[in-house]
């Protein structure tokens, strides 16, 4: 294997990264989403969307390497209230301390190699840094493999659902957390 890495993205990552966004989402998310959410996505826009995320913020953004090659990423940051609320409204005790992992995508020809556990675990040291003591992120209840991914990293469902329409068809969605000091399962 090529010597892989964890590093910061820079605003001329934005372009690989809305690639591996849209190519996973696409290769992945086939029984997830509608096809004309899937044929609908503009890589142009993504990539906007991306390269404003990587000038403005609010995420962090970590990438993944190996060899010359971007696999993966990681966008996390302040998890905002509403993301962090409980079905009532009421937000935790920890608020100023629970961060959100929007995103951690491995493009899927680079999988099972490691790159996401370097990923979350990168982006966790510089949340703990920052100050956070615990992570969130949003899962579609039927993505096993990320599931999977999480529940290895000691994350689990916290009991906070909630539903998106994803072109005309519901997307349940399952809240998981978890600790920052990470402990990764094999």
């Amino acid at each position: 294997m090529a010597e892989a890495d964890v590093r910061v993205a820079v605003p001329s990552d934005a372009a690989e990264i809305a690639r591996i966004q849209l190519t996973t989402w696409r290769t992945a998310y086939t029984e997830l989403l509608p096809p004309a959410v899937l044929e609908g996505l503009d890589s142009a826009e993504t990539e906007q969307q991306w390269h404003q995320t990587l000038t403005s913020g609010p995420a962090a953004v970590l990438v993944a390497t190996e060899g010359p090659w971007i696999v993966g990423f990681c966008a996390a940051g302040p998890a905002p209230e509403a993301e962090m609320a409980a079905a009532d409204g009421a937000v935790p005790p920890d608020a100023p301390e629970v961060a959100l992992v929007s995103a951690l995508l491995v493009e899927p020809r680079w999988g099972r190699r490691g790159h996401g556990g370097r990923l979350l675990g990168a982006m966790a040291r510089r949340l703990v840094a920052d100050g956070a003591t615990r992570g969130i992120t949003w899962v579609p209840e039927a993505d096993t493999a990320s599931m999977a991914f999480f529940r290895s990293a000691g994350w689990a469902p916290d009991g906070t659902v909630r539903t998106l329409d994803a072109g005309g068809r519901p997307l349940r969605e399952l809240r998981l957390s978890g600790p920052l000091e990470l402990q990764f399962e094999n």
